[in-house]
């Protein structure tokens, strides 16, 4: 009855070794759960999100704020989709696509994080993977983006591995301190021209109108 009203509740992407889809509420507590457990070390900050301000509680709460946030803000004209990351039906972390006036730019953005137990072992470009599929094969999208920090050199890695290039830079504040972003850009062209994983997304027609499509 859910997937009826939302159907992105029936989008499941599959990956070699993962599974991405929309948590239903125990899942997206223990996502919840292994945020608060921590996602990097607590002498790291090599993202924008605080993920070490507060205590296990405040990071978990905040994972489900952003969950429901994202339910309840979606349109045509801005969405985001936060995908919780599942291996063998064990949460890893979640990845986030996002637009705004797809229909007419078609250009998205990515984001993730993975709790600290399951990082360097090669899910988190497993799971960009599968969220590129649905952006550029299943969505049609025509570039990708995302930002990283110069000195965060895993998700810079990970990013350069699947094709993106260096299109500028951003400036934001972190705390009382003003940190230096690559803006990284991949292509559809370039997309298309890469060896990588099998994917398989199920559900995708119910959802097109919610795209805008």
């Amino acid at each position: 009855m859910l997937a009826d009203l939302w159907p992105q509740y029936n989008l499941i992407i599959s990956t070699p070794r993962l599974e991405l889809r929309l948590p239903r509420d125990e899942e997206l507590a223990a996502l919840a759960q292994l945020a608060g457990d921590g996602v990097h070390r607590m002498d790291e900050r090599p993202f924008l999100t605080p993920w070490t301000d507060g205590g296990p509680g405040d990071r978990a709460r905040f994972v489900l704020q952003e969950h429901w946030g994202q339910l309840a803000g979606w349109s045509v004209a801005r969405w985001r989709l936060g995908l919780g990351v599942f291996h063998h039906g064990h949460p890893l972390g979640v990845v986030t696509l996002r637009a705004h006036d797809f229909p007419v730019i078609r250009e998205v953005t990515t984001s993730a994080w993975l709790g600290i137990d399951h990082q360097g072992r090669g899910y988190g470009t497993e799971a960009r993977v599968g969220l590129l599929t649905l952006a550029f094969d299943h969505l049609g999208a025509r570039a990708a983006r995302t930002e990283v920090f110069q000195d965060n050199h895993a998700s810079q890695g990970v990013s350069r591995k699947l094709g993106y290039e260096h299109d500028g830079i951003s400036v934001d504040a972190r705390g009382d301190e003003a940190v230096v972003s690559d803006r990284l850009r991949l292509t559809r062209q370039t997309w298309a021209q890469q060896q990588r994983p099998a994917v398989r997304v199920d559900g995708m027609a119910p959802c097109r109108p919610m795209f805008g499509l």
